[in-house]
């Protein structure tokens, strides 16, 4: 029974790690995933470095993207797109 009883400060540690760490790690990895297969042409777009642009081409074979920004055009990962604009811009503001 002793045991037993020191290694329940781990296990609990680690279900504390589990479903605070963990968990929300891989559904925001899996929301980033579909939102990359998701992307079509003509979307506003904002880059993870911060870059707003308009996808112009998407290209399925080496899974990346081109961009229309003030600058020009410039071909990007589909993992470098953070967010697009309107889902940005519908967001609900919460006031406290």
């Amino acid at each position: 029974m002793d045991g037993i009883g020191s290694f329940l400060p781990f296990i609990a540690i680690f279900a504390v790690m589990y479903f605070f760490m963990i968990a929300p790690q891989m559904k925001r990895a899996k929301q980033e995933k579909k939102f990359a297969s998701e992307l079509k042409r003509g979307d506003r777009v904002i880059t993870k470095s911060g870059m707003h642009g308009k996808v112009t081409e998407l290209n399925d074979k080496d899974n990346s993207c081109v961009i229309e920004t003030m600058a020009g055009k410039i071909k990007f990962d589909r993992s470098a797109i953070s967010m697009e604009m309107s889902r940005k811009l519908n967001t609900p503001v919460t006031v406290k």
